[in-house]
């Protein structure tokens, strides 16, 4: 799998791309180690540039740095509650499928949680500077792309899609919140 095909894919047209994706047999580990491995090293990265490198400017404080030790293992420490996010992410969606008219399939339930955080991760280049970490929030596309991808994923109809996808676009939000939460609280960097 080509991390940066598939990213692309799910952004610029993510209908074709879910009929792609169904089509696909995805072993979780093989998608884990080739796309999320891959692509939750974004927000990582980013965070740590512009916590350690660049910094915060702080109102009568001139700009505040976070010393390297603390942004690499704040990063590493976002990345692995990243990749646990889109893992209990794809456990809910496994697990509340059933209750909206789909099927329990966790290796469908996990693809749609992985591609559809896409967009979050990527979203993640804004960490760099100050100015720009509103942008993250350009992330919420994720909500229409899994939209997009719950009737061929979880096979929840139609009707029921735009309900269960609230419902996980939620979850998503409060696990991706959680995680940002417990890195800034534990290390000081910022997260996403």
């Amino acid at each position: 799998m080509n991390a940066v095909r598939r990213a692309t894919a799910i952004l610029i047209d993510p209908a074709a791309e879910w009929a792609a994706i169904d089509s696909e047999t995805g072993d979780p580990a093989y998608v884990l180690s080739h796309y999320v491995a891959v692509l939750a090293t974004v927000p990582a990265a980013f965070s740590f540039i512009g916590a350690c490198l660049i910094g915060v400017i702080v109102p009568g404080g001139g700009t505040v740095r976070t010393p390297i030790f603390d942004g690499l293992f704040g990063a590493i420490f976002g990345y692995v509650l990243s990749c646990a996010a889109v893992l209990a992410l794809g456990f809910i969606v496994n697990v509340s499928a059933p209750a909206f008219g789909g099927r329990r399939d966790f290796d469908s339930a996990f693809k749609l949680a992985v591609y559809s955080f896409t967009p979050v991760w990527l979203a993640g280049v804004f960490l760099v500077l100050p100015g720009l970490r509103f942008l993250v929030l350009t992330g919420c596309y994720g909500a229409y792309v899994l939209w997009l991808g719950v009737p061929p994923m979880t096979k929840v109809p139609q009707r029921q899609a735009l309900s269960f996808a609230a419902v996980i676009a939620l979850c998503a939000f409060a696990l991706a919140y959680l995680a940002a939460a417990a890195q800034r609280l534990v290390f000081g960097t910022p997260g996403l």
